[in-house]
């Protein structure tokens, strides 16, 4: 694992989020697509958010996030309430949640603004926000960074589908769960359906199975793809899956960001390694609320877990 501080930009939510799993309760817990990713990113590489916050966005958070190189340049503070999400998770099946409340508040008109030091970042993440707010990122950064990745959901693919078919030509990977993916393109078959993503522009297709892990499927330079599987790692317990996919992909590209190659330069293996690392910031979110437990991670911690993924995954 490397650490070069090479930078990543990640434009998403700052939130504070109120949920309610078997394991009990948390209100007005810092929480958000750009949160999650930042500080699961920081352990590879230098994030800067580009996010919105209101008034009552506590110190102590915005103290947390410096104290882990994350650079909040980008973090406009804005009058009102910041963006908040209440949700209860089914307590036999974590799978399924139930949103109660969403309150945008100043979430609500928040645009982008890019100064000329984002505009040179070599890595982009846009987060799981609105495409055409995704798209204004791009507009603004002028020349194409030499990774673009992106995010989405089935909120967009059903209201913004236009809207995301000018988009993922822009960008080089995309991660979507298996029914966004299935919903977005009409193909069942996973594999026919990341390469009709991959059709579109994209070179990799990340798609996110929950607990069964992950699929990835990639071109190379010779027209050929690269399939990789790739398990959860099994813990215990399992208290809040909040997150989760956030963290993956901030471990994921923040993997990538630190190796300081423009996509066209990525390896199979990268990729893969990209994967496991992001497979296990997410490991690590789901054992507390929030961020408590992927706060207190070290180094150390993700090699360990490194190393244990790599015996439960070897043959021999």
């Amino acid at each position: 694992m490397s650490k070069k501080n090479n930078k990543i930009l990640v434009v998403g939510s700052v939130a504070y989020d109120s949920v309610e799993t078997h394991a009990g309760k948390r209100v007005d817990a810092l929480g958000g697509s750009a949160s999650y990713f930042a500080l699961a990113a920081s352990y590879f590489s230098t994030p800067t958010v580009v996010a919105v916050i209101g008034k009552d966005f506590e110190q102590t958070h915005i103290e947390f996030f410096e104290s882990r190189n994350v650079d909040l340049s980008g973090l406009q503070i804005k009058s009102g309430s910041t963006f908040r999400w209440v949700g209860k998770y089914d307590p036999n099946n974590l799978n399924y949640r139930e949103t109660i409340d969403t309150q945008l508040n100043v979430f609500a008109e928040f645009k982008p603004i890019l100064n000329e030091e984002h505009k040179s970042i070599n890595v982009f993440f846009l987060a799981n926000i609105q495409p055409d707010l995704q798209m204004e990122v791009l507009n603004q950064a002028g020349k194409k960074p030499g990774i673009v990745a992106m995010d989405s959901m089935n909120l967009w693919i059903e209201n913004n589908k236009a809207d995301l078919l000018k988009l993922i030509p822009k960008t080089d990977i995309l991660f979507l769960d298996e029914t966004e993916l299935r919903q977005l393109t009409g193909v069942k078959n996973l594999i026919d359906a990341s390469k009709t993503i991959i059709d579109l522009g994209p070179r990799i297709v990340v798609i996110k199975k929950g607990e069964h892990g992950l699929l990835m499927n990639s071109i190379n330079a010779d027209h050929s793809f690269s399939l990789f599987a790739c398990p959860a790692l099994p813990v215990d317990p399992v208290i809040d899956p909040t997150g989760a996919g956030d963290s993956f992909a901030g471990g994921f590209m923040g993997h990538l960001a630190s190796l300081g190659k423009t996509i066209s330069e990525i390896s199979v293996e990268d990729l893969r390694k990209a994967a496991v690392y992001g497979t296990i910031m997410g490991s690590f979110t789901v054992q507390g609320f929030s961020i408590e437990q992927l706060k207190l991670v070290s180094i150390k911690d993700i090699e360990k877990r490194y190393n244990e993924f790599v015996n439960l995954t070897t043959i021999s």
